[in-house]
């Protein structure tokens, strides 16, 4: 991850400790300028060391989290302090005023970023929204009427370590202490490897529902991160859907279940695909809906577990059968600023209740993430009841 963007990150950390040393400290002491040289050289050498990672985080999550809050708490508002500096003297030698606002302006912008770096790390990953509604779904049998549906998605149980565990744990606990009919995990589960669950293996072995819980896999849950050999790829993606059947979850793999209820056995048919892959170098192709829905009825009512909400509009409401699709892999972008999320760049579909004609889409926000931070948008589990839709 550092890779990709380590030549912007040496340009963040020296150019402004060079503008500071030559306008800020020059009058001070040699040794207090090598104090602050040293902080930053430092860090300069802490980034190339984590862009030479060989995939494309660390298994162990801890350096990496501890790297990027001291590099957005300190260095990054040191940075725009800086910028706004430098447009102050530059406006003040336009307009020939007399003092440098880019001064006042910088400390706001960097106390603002402060604030929210702090509060996203230590406070908003700590909350938990349980997200209830009500989705009328058309032809939806009369036996399923208040069906009761937990979803979640991206665990990323690689960054649940340390005191966050007992968060993880909570999630759990949440799931189950909604009495739900099925549950659905709709993908990340691992950061990188599988070897991120043995750790907690006994909390993702303890969700129960009625029916069951059936799960698909998200871009993380592959081997499309890491740089290892094919065979050791192909080893840690069958184990991670082997784990998931150990925990006893029902893993869809571009496949569907079907549930019966009532004498006359009306059928609810729970589908799942598989996750393309993410990254522009790894072209590679895996959902597959028509797989997923061969030898579903033509009246069945299907609900489908995809985890990039991407493919919705190219190909899962095009099926009449697909009556709501369940997504998650935004996040909900983690980040939150005046109601407007970076996510709404990319994906038209990010987070929420979407519809288009019979076709709805649910979008969760997830419960965690690769790096664990969350301002403005709250980790979730949402309760879903399924209702009939009165024509």
């Amino acid at each position: 991850m550092i890779a990709r963007i380590v030549f912007v990150i040496l340009l963040v950390l020296f150019l402004p400790q060079l503008y500071l040393d030559y306008y800020k400290y020059r009058q001070d002491k040699l040794w207090v300028r090598i104090l602050h040289w040293l902080s930053t050289l430092a860090m300069m050498g802490v980034t190339v060391v984590l862009a030479f990672e060989r995939d494309f985080v660390p298994y162990d999550m801890t350096v990496m989290n501890i790297y990027l809050i001291v590099l957005f708490l300190i260095f990054v508002p040191k940075a725009i302090y800086v910028l706004c500096s430098m447009l102050g003297k530059f406006a003040r030698k336009t307009f020939h005023t007399r003092y440098n606002w880019g001064n006042a302006v910088g400390l706001f912008l960097g106390a603002c970023v402060v604030f929210i770096v702090a509060y996203g790390s230590f406070i908003g990953v700590r909350k938990l929204d349980v997200n209830r509604m009500e989705i009328s779904i058309p032809d939806l049998p009369e036996a399923f009427d208040g069906y009761r549906i937990v979803v979640f998605s991206d665990a990323h149980v690689g960054s649940f370590t340390g005191w966050r565990e007992q968060l993880l744990k909570r999630d759990f606990d949440s799931i189950n202490a909604q009495k739900p009919d099925a549950i659905f995990f709709v993908g990340d589960l691992q950061n990188m490897r599988p070897i991120e669950l043995y750790p907690v293996r006994a909390i993702l072995n303890s969700l129960e529902a009625r029916d069951g819980v059936f799960s698909v896999l998200g871009n993380h849950d592959y081997s499309d991160y890491i740089d290892d050999d094919p065979a050791v790829k192909a080893a840690n993606e069958r184990e991670i859907v082997n784990r998931q059947r150990w925990f006893g979850w029902t893993p869809l793999l571009n496949g569907h279940v079907v549930l019966k209820r009532g004498a006359t056995k009306e059928r609810l048919v729970i589908a799942g695909v598989e996750c393309n892959a993410s990254r522009g170098d790894l072209p590679k192709v895996r959902t597959d809906v028509a797989k997923a829905l061969r030898g579903v009825r033509p009246d069945d009512c299907v609900i489908l577990l995809q985890h990039d909400p991407t493919n919705w509009r190219l190909e899962a409401n095009a099926d009449p059968r697909v009556k709501l699709t369940l997504s998650g892999h935004t996040h909900g972008g983690q980040v939150s600023l005046f109601g407007f999320r970076p996510t709404e760049l990319r994906f038209p579909e990010n987070y929420g209740l979407y519809r288009e004609g019979d076709h709805q889409l649910y979008v969760t926000s997830g419960i965690g993430g690769l790096i664990p931070f969350r301002f403005g948008v709250s980790p979730e589990i949402a309760v879903i009841t399924l209702r009939q839709m009165n024509n």
